[in-house]
């Protein structure tokens, strides 16, 4: 009698467990959530609605709905675990549709482990992405890799049907052989079995790719070594890693000068949390943040005046445009805008990004919005606006946007054991930082921070990092010293990143936070 009754209270804890699994938070709904709902919801249904029959995976455009993307497939996978936390579709339609997928890529066309770029939706052959690429793509394998291991964490239920998902996942991802793909010491991203070695890119940079390095560092039988990621990622004498010069105010630590197109701060950091990032050359976080603000800067002070953009009307990164297609960036610039660049920087530059989303929704959204959120990229100067959806683009919308939310992606990526033990064999490791508001990384002409409400919570968010143990005081001065608000009075938080919330009517302050001998400030502007 006992034994059945506990076995009555486990199964209780497991119907519990996995419903809780099932539902997300409710949060009250403001102005600003409704419509990060609409723009999340709506982009979303581009990987759930419009997904391929056949194989469930994403087409790489509107355009072309037989040709599915590998990377942008990816993106989606991790679409899909966003919609499942917001209950847009059921945790059961989910894993139906996950099943489906990967189901599909054990079958497909593979190259040492690796997919291609674009595969045939009905069929899994690999779709010719150039002349010399037609074989395995490691950085697409790479993003598509990272959404199924995000998926493997997220559904942990002991349903079936998610051991299996989770068992499938976990074949595919032991297949991948990442040291395959190193030739004379560089690690390559592409191969071929028809022209072999002929397209000759390492991966190198500071680029869009450090998601690749850490997976392929990661994997169980076939890792990289250090000394490939050394010698490739940070060394090979065709790319730019190191930077350190100052565009319009912001000194730039890696990367191409003016720090590229801005999915290069995207696609990486989709499940990686770049405020726990840190190695012997940059902070993860003060990069991502700094390539964002030179990107809008640039938009603001020095693009042509006739391209029309604003503080409202910012954001260049890779997307369609007037031409055919272009990796717009302030070197690289033709007047086109991609709302994928500034909403996918919500986490970074939240004020900014909403500044973008209301000016996109509200005044170009008649001829922007249409069925799966916003088309691809616009130009005012050309009186063009694009009338196709693109999966890479669609997918750090919505990821990022949730990011900014709940932190739900970063979250899991945090979880998964075999990303978060290959950091540290890279030289990435969290952050040593002293005590202070380590997010914040003021406006170059005012010295201040904008910082506005918490679309969820309805309150500005204090982002501070507490390194020790003793007790912590912070306040809200005036920029006379007069104390505001007294936000925490000799209290313990854990050592490392912390947040507050509080109330307070809008303009501009500085918060002080005092531990032991240590004093902090930063001067910020409520918006």
């Amino acid at each position: 009698m006992k034994k059945l009754f506990l076995s009555f209270i486990f199964s209780i804890l497991c119907y519990c467990l996995a419903f809780s699994q099932q539902v997300a938070p409710y949060k009250s709904l403001t102005e600003g959530s409704e419509y990060l709902n609409t723009v999340q919801e709506k982009t979303f249904h581009y990987f759930w609605d419009f997904a391929h029959p056949i194989s469930g995976l994403a087409p790489e455009r509107t355009a072309t709905p037989n040709v599915v993307t590998s990377g942008g497939t990816g993106f989606g996978i991790m679409c899909i675990v966003v919609g499942t936390y917001r209950q847009w579709i059921t945790r059961t339609q989910a894993v139906e549709r996950l099943l489906k997928m990967v189901t599909f890529l054990e079958n497909a066309e593979r190259f040492h482990g690796a997919w291609s770029h674009w595969l045939d939706g009905r069929t899994g052959k690999a779709v010719p992405f150039s002349l010399y690429d037609d074989g395995g793509d490691l950085v697409e394998t790479a993003y598509l890799m990272n959404g199924l291991l995000v998926a493997r964490e997220f559904f942990k239920g002991e349903d079936v049907k998610e051991i299996m998902l989770r068992e499938k996942i976990t074949k595919l991802w032991e297949s991948v052989e990442w040291n395959w793909y190193v030739r004379n010491g560089l690690l390559h991203w592409h191969w071929s079995p028809k022209y072999e070695w002929k397209m000759n890119h390492p991966i190198g940079g500071y680029n869009e790719c450090l998601i690749t390095y850490i997976l392929a560092m990661a994997s169980p039988k076939y890792p990289i070594t250090y000394e490939v990621y050394e010698k490739t990622w940070k060394k090979h004498e065709s790319w730019h890693f190191v930077n350190g010069k100052d565009f319009l105010g912001y000194k730039l630590p890696l990367g191409f000068d003016w720090g590229g197109p801005l999915f290069f701060e995207h696609y990486t950091y989709l499940s990686l949390d770049p405020r726990q990032m840190q190695d012997e050359h940059t902070n993860y976080w003060e990069l991502v943040v700094k390539h964002t603000l030179i990107n809008r800067a640039y938009c603001l002070e020095k693009a042509p005046k006739e391209f029309g953009y604003s503080e409202e009307n910012w954001g260049l990164t890779a997307s369609d445009n007037h031409i055919f297609y272009g990796a717009h960036q302030p070197t690289e610039d033709n007047g086109t805008i991609s709302p994928t660049a500034a909403l996918s920087s919500f986490p970074y530059t939240p004020y900014y990004s909403m500044q973008a989303l209301m000016h996109l929704y509200r005044r170009q959204g008649n001829r922007l919005f249409g069925e799966y959120g916003f088309y691809d990229a616009y130009n005012l100067s050309k009186g063009w606006y694009s009338n196709q959806y693109l999966a890479i683009d669609q997918g750090p919308i919505v990821v990022m946007i949730e990011n900014y939310r709940s932190g739900l992606l970063w979250k899991l990526g945090n979880q998964i054991s075999e990303i978060q033990n290959a950091l540290p064999k890279l030289g990435i490791k969290k952050p040593n930082y002293p005590t202070g508001f380590y997010m914040y990384i003021p406006e170059k002409n005012s010295g201040k921070t904008d910082l506005m409400k918490h679309v969820d919570e309805g309150s500005y968010v204090l982002d501070f990092y507490v390194n020790g143990n003793e007790a912590v005081s912070i306040d809200l001065t005036d920029n006379n010293g007069k104390v505001i608000q007294s936000l925490a009075k000799n209290q313990s938080f854990p050592q490392g990143a912390n947040q507050l919330l509080f109330n307070e009517n809008g303009g501009e302050y500085v918060v002080i936070i005092k531990q032991g001998g240590k004093t902090g400030q930063a001067n910020i502007r409520l918006r």
